[in-house]
């Protein structure tokens, strides 16, 4: 895992994991999936009709909620599970019939799946032993990787003595010394603490980077996907919903099904327009883009709050019912009217409102989205 070897160098070298390589190589990793279908039994239906391309390179998230497939599609593409139809592409060659040792495809479950009788070193090396690697050769490869994760001060312990966090970089470490073309994450944080998480999560970000390899993350925590993705595909019922960037999924999902898992609570049905001008049940409000979708989506961060009654458009009298102080930032709960919206405000600098004042409710005609149920 030296960082000086040039992306040449390391598609010219023999391969650590003895994959078919075929047109393979660090740089032509990209996934294509076309028609995808999982059945469990005669009602569980899986994964239906999945179509889904992964460039070269990239930290792809497959974000979703329990059961909606992101699973399934993982275990797929490890080979761990057959697709009762459809195709499946690494890097213009299809392994779609490929057993999973002859994929240059490693993964890292949530589980760590190490062998806690045997030492680190002898964890890493096992990929390598068991493709044949001679034993010096296996050495440094070892050595290597344990430089590269940081885990040089931890090879001769055993796997048993370590801490979960040092066993989740163990468990990465396996995966990458083989060097495969995709690595596949499947939860890998998720039986971690908050503190360490977070650490891992910037960790891991940094690791793929620096090698340029493509990693398929699976998790169903909205804020891990935004903070560690390239592209995000959200899944639900075995369909992707949205494929994007995390600040496109985030900021214009393309249904109430993706906006309240990204966490979104201000959804309002749409029950009249006129040109720009939206009738809502928090009254009415003037939108940049008039899209034709049925629900409007306002998000927290784009609401301001003026203290009174402050009159003009978008500008919406409301009483503060539940403020949350959260440091760098406050949340609210208001009541307008009947109906209540929920505002996040920067505490920088600000007056914050008490709960029962009244304000004004504040809004940008370019921060309003509508979308589709």
């Amino acid at each position: 895992m030296n960082e000086t070897i040039t992306a040449d160098a390391a598609a010219a070298r023999p391969r650590a994991d003895g994959a078919e390589q075929g047109a393979t190589s660090r740089q032509a990793s990209a996934i294509e999936m076309q028609g995808l279908h999982k059945r469990f039994g005669r009602d569980t239906v899986a994964l239906d009709g999945v179509d889904l391309t992964i460039e070269a390179g990239e930290f792809f998230t497959l974000l979703g909620p329990s059961g909606c497939g992101k699973t399934t599609l993982l275990r797929i593409l490890a080979g761990l599970e057959d697709a009762d139809d459809g195709r499946l592409a690494i890097g213009g060659r299809d392994i779609t019939e490929v057993p999973p040792h002859r994929r240059s495809v490693n993964t890292v479950f949530q589980s760590y799946a190490l062998f806690p009788h045997l030492s680190v070193r002898e964890n890493l090396a096992f990929g390598l032993k068991m493709r044949g690697m001679a034993a010096a050769g296996r050495h440094a490869k070892v050595d290597e990787i344990a430089d590269f994760i940081k885990l040089g001060d931890l090879v001769d312990r055993r796997v048993d003595q370590l801490s979960g966090g040092q066993r989740q970089r163990i468990a990465l470490a396996r995966a990458l010394v083989c060097e495969p073309d995709v690595l596949l994450l499947d939860e890998p944080l998720s039986a971690l603490d908050a503190g360490l998480r977070s650490q891992l999560q910037v960790e891991l970000l940094r690791v793929q980077k620096r090698l340029g390899m493509t990693f398929v993350f699976v998790t169903h925590d909205q804020q891990e996907a935004m903070v560690m993705s390239d592209r995000i595909a959200v899944l639900n019922g075995g369909v992707i919903q949205q494929v994007g960037p995390p600040r496109a999924v985030y900021e214009h999902p393309v249904n109430a099904f993706v906006a309240r898992f990204m966490g979104h609570d201000n959804l309002y049905s749409v029950t009249g327009r006129q040109g720009s001008r939206l009738a809502t049940a928090l009254g009415e409000l003037i939108i940049a883009e008039a899209g034709e979708g049925e629900l409007l989506l306002i998000r927290p961060e784009t609401l301001d709050l003026l203290p009174g009654e402050v009159a003009g458009n978008n500008h919406l009298p409301a009483v503060v019912a539940e403020r949350l102080y959260r440091g760098s930032h406050a949340e609210y709960r208001l009541e307008v009217g009947d109906t209540t919206l929920q505002a996040t405000l920067n505490n920088r600098g600000r007056h914050l409102p008490e709960v029962g004042d009244r304000v004004t409710v504040t809004v940008a005609p370019h921060d309003l989205v509508t979308l589709s149920e």
